[in-house]
């Protein structure tokens, strides 16, 4: 399932064949149906495996028990380590993927659209509970700054992708904490 992972991670849903996951994973025609049904039903299954990875690391950091801002800003540098790491493909799988596809894999896009919201949805609550512990000034708009953030860590997955090193998402993300709203 790993290798499965690896290979739609790095060439996305519609550039992975299905000889190719067959043969990454060392199982038959018969088999690989026989245990997953179709190529979607094995990538709805890769999703679940990389959102309990990758979740684990973004949910583990969003659950520090520091200031919000400090929260934050170790999210985005983590993002720089884990976006540029060697022993797997660049970027974030949820980020990259299936942003454009063809009309009839609506469905993989709006699966991948919905772990994106969630991600989202995680920081406007971890921003919420900042505003609540009064590590953010009264009126802050969380829902814009979650989205502000999300859009940063997506950013930075691209320029994982197309080549950017750690050093440079890093000093990415330093800027974006630039943007933070002042107290």
């Amino acid at each position: 399932m790993c290798a499965a992972m690896r290979l739609f991670w790095d060439r996305g849903y519609e550039g992975t064949s299905f000889d190719d996951l067959i043969a990454v994973m060392k199982i038959s025609a018969s088999s690989f149906y026989n245990a997953f049904e179709s190529k979607e039903a094995l990538y709805h299954e890769v999703i679940e495996i990389y959102m309990s990875v990758a979740g684990g690391w973004f949910l583990d950091i969003l659950g520090e028990d520091a200031d919000t801002r400090t929260v934050f800003q170790d999210l985005t540098i983590a993002a720089a380590v884990e976006f540029t790491r060697p022993d797997h493909p660049t970027g974030c799988m949820i980020s990259v993927a299936a942003t454009q596809c063809s009309p009839n894999q609506h469905r993989l896009r709006d699966l991948l659209a919905r772990q994106r919201k969630q991600a989202e949805g995680a920081m406007a609550a971890r921003l919420q509970e900042g505003l609540e512990r009064g590590d953010l000034p009264t009126g802050a708009d969380i829902n814009a700054l979650a989205a502000f953030y999300g859009s940063l860590l997506r950013g930075m997955a691209v320029q994982a992708r197309d080549g950017a090193s750690q050093e440079r998402l890093k000093e990415i993300a330093l800027i974006g904490m630039n943007a933070w709203p002042q107290t």
